[in-house]
């Protein structure tokens, strides 16, 4: 193969690859029905499917990043697509829930497919082909996570294992071609790579999720739910003060002294607790048995079709940035995405009694979170100096994903609370409980970005600008951010 039929080709490739995160994305919310009903558990149980997904992309998605910036990023490539697969075989054949969830933890470490793709389009290309390039990848990772909804709702109609051997097939084909195409980068400097730090926060994060999703059924006061909150505060105090100490840590803490930085942080966190609590909820809703006095029995596909507005509107919406800025004024964006964000839930608690409620709801859900995540990243890279650009997003993209693994922990301990002994499925307070705390969530999180220090800052170059937009589709699409250049 030439050298000019390779950069031709490059940008597909990496395409493809990327597309492999959408698909695990795409196997989260929609399916936990069908898991509950397959294996004969709760919902709440079943969303641990989910959770542990997110709970290993907190954590994958910085390492392999580090990982990619030394000599073994075609080898961390590799390696994690070969985890994907196994983790996909392993969740179609699985004959349990445990198995199964040990399955889609190994997806996770797709998530941090995402940091190796740029990086290696940043590398492997020639300079003018690498923003479109990333651009491409960006929407087409959102895109993906779009069309998987409904691809892996169609599968898992069928069969609920056709949707994990689809994703096993698409890693596979994805593993082939960067195995072609993706070249070494042995030779550059040993990355630092702060195992302690990750290893620290997996078993702070694992406490505090496992608290939060059985402490409804263990009960707040029981033993076991306070010694998991004792030792997730142990954990996270100690990986905290680990962190300021650490050489090149995972996610650089001194910069929440940036008061902007806090803000918009807390804010992130905030808005991905209630995205998850939202696509979880909405998507078991409308699958539901009417007989139970609400839900549509849905089939998984419609549940995915129902996902499609927010992702097709979120792309919408972060492309709008500019506009929006200008009609609103910066100042207001992102505390107007935020209460948009809470009127989608205001929304379908007004509309539950009809199926196009749902779909309104994310459509409106889509443009808050379009708007927000695009704005986020520009009110911390101006709050920051150039130098610290990349630890500061860095931490924005960290603390994002802890947001989506809450929000999925604290969905589950809701619809938990609220499922009758004996019965697989909850009453509708549960459901309607979500949405509300998702409302307050959204009320609060724009209390958050009025609280932002208003204007100052360095202006942001059309670079970064493109990068916020691009960073806010894979967001919107519950995917790791675009890492910011060496």
């Amino acid at each position: 193969m030439t050298p000019e039929t390779r950069v031709r080709l490059m940008p597909w490739v990496l395409l493809f690859v990327m597309m492999v995160t959408g698909i695990v994305s795409s196997l989260g919310a929609p399916l936990i029905p069908s898991i509950s009903d397959d294996l004969g558990v709760s919902l709440s149980a079943a969303q641990w499917s989910l959770t542990a997904t997110l709970l290993v992309g907190v954590v994958s998605s910085p390492v392999m990043g580090r990982l990619g910036d030394g000599p073994h990023r075609r080898e961390t490539l590799l390696g994690g697509l070969l985890v994907v697969i196994a983790g996909c075989v392993i969740a179609a054949l699985a004959p349990s829930l445990p198995v199964l969830v040990a399955g889609r933890a190994m997806q996770g470490v797709g998530l941090g497919l995402v940091p190796l793709g740029m990086a290696t389009a940043r590398d492997e290309l020639p300079p003018e082909r690498v923003a479109p390039t990333i651009g491409l990848i960006s929407v087409g990772g959102a895109a993906g996570v779009g069309a998987g909804y409904p691809i892996s709702g169609l599968l898992a109609g069928i069969d609920l294992s056709a949707a994990f051997w689809f994703g096993a097939v698409v890693a596979a084909l994805a593993l082939a071609l960067a195995w072609f195409f993706v070249s070494s980068t042995a030779g550059r400097p040993q990355a630092r790579l702060d195992l302690p730090g990750a290893a620290i926060l997996t078993v702070g994060l694992c406490a505090l999720l496992i608290a939060i999703a059985e402490g409804s059924g263990w009960g707040w006061g029981a033993p076991q739910t306070l010694g998991l909150f004792a030792l997730a505060v142990v954990f996270l105090l100690i990986w905290g003060a680990q962190q300021l100490r650490a050489p090149a840590p995972l996610v650089d803490l001194r910069l929440a002294r940036h008061p902007a930085v806090l803000s918009a942080d807390v804010c992130a966190t905030v808005l991905g607790v209630a995205m998850y609590m939202y696509l979880s909820g909405v998507s078991e809703y409308v699958q539901a048995p009417s007989s139970l006095g609400y839900g549509f029995d849905a089939s998984v596909v419609v549940a995915g079709l129902c996902l499609l507005p927010f992702s097709v509107v979120g792309m919408a919406g972060a492309r709008m940035l500019p506009l929006t800025t200008r009609l609103i004024g910066e100042r207001n964006l992102l505390p107007a995405g935020c209460l948009l964000v809470a009127g989608g839930g205001v929304l379908f608690a007004l509309t539950d009694a009809h199926l196009w409620g749902a779909f309104a709801m994310m459509g409106v859900l889509g443009l808050g979170y379009g708007l927000t995540f695009a704005a986020i990243p520009g009110i911390i890279v101006r709050a920051v100096p150039e130098s610290e650009t990349g630890s500061a997003t860095g931490f924005y993209q960290v603390v994002r994903y802890i947001g989506f693994s809450v929000g999925s922990a604290l969905a589950a301990s809701v619809l938990a609370s609220q499922t009758l002994a004996g019965a697989q499925l909850p009453v509708r307070a549960g459901y309607t409980t979500v949405i509300w705390i998702g409302v307050g969530i959204g009320v609060v999180a724009a209390l958050v970005a009025w609280a932002l220090p208003s204007g100052g800052g360095r202006a942001l170059d059309p670079e970064e600008r493109r990068r916020e937009e691009e960073d806010a589709e894979l967001a919107g699409a519950g995917l790791p951010g675009v890492p910011p250049p060496d």
